[in-house]
């Protein structure tokens, strides 16, 4: 079996948790930051786990991802 490569793209935008969680940055922090309330700008800040449904998938991008 050849060793996999890690799509670096996604490996600069997840982290894995110590229980092998992968986490990741909520969109919508970029830009017109503006016209949406303060909650809703701190609550972006906050990072949150990758949708169950995408996991698999996000695996196979960062096989080796440990941080």
């Amino acid at each position: 079996m050849p060793k996999l490569k890690t799509n670096k793209s996604a490996a600069k935008r997840l982290k894995r948790t110590g229980s092998g969680k992968l986490m990741r940055n909520r969109m919508g922090r970029r830009h017109l930051l503006t016209s949406k309330p303060a909650k809703r700008k701190r609550h972006m800040r906050k990072q949150t786990t990758v949708a169950p449904g995408m996991v698999k998938r996000m695996n196979v991008l960062v096989p080796y991802l440990d941080n």
